[in-house]
């Protein structure tokens, strides 16, 4: 069981940004549902590197020597932000982020840092971890 219950499976660590849903840039109520047709920027909803073999060839977080667990559309995950202990349960609902493009970028706090961009969660879930005004946190998935 995932999402809060006790004995949750650890999955990966890394850094964590936010995004709007879909493939286009502007204002989050303008985009659209994602790789997976169900994405909405105002739920607690991500997008996962390895949701699929097409997301995998896009976002190609091996090139960054990250062999991430494929997890597809509607899989629910458990994000926590490695310092605040804040936690948010979320479904994949789109591909990404594009790991290739952040490889060796780091966020620390409190000494502890991550590296690699490895989950993107929409607004509102980022929200529920950190202000959106700091772009990325470090972060602990579990399943």
């Amino acid at each position: 069981m995932a999402c809060g219950s006790r004995g949750s499976t650890p999955l990966w660590a890394g850094e964590a940004s936010w995004f709007c849903c879909g493939n286009s840039w502007g204002p989050c109520a303008s985009t659209g549902g994602g790789s997976c047709g169900t994405c909405r920027s105002g739920e607690p909803q991500a997008a996962w590197p390895h949701a699929s073999r097409e997301c995998w060839e896009i976002t190609r977080p091996d090139l960054c020597g990250e062999d991430i667990p494929k997890r597809g559309c509607g899989s629910v995950l458990t994000v926590r932000h490695q310092c605040s202990d804040a936690s948010v349960c979320v479904t994949i609902t789109d591909c990404g982020p594009r790991t290739k493009s952040f490889c060796s970028e780091k966020t620390c706090c409190d000494g502890v840092c991550r590296t690699n961009r490895v989950i993107d969660l929409t607004p509102a879930a980022f929200s529920a971890l950190g202000s959106l005004s700091s772009g990325t946190l470090p972060v602990l998935i579990d399943e």
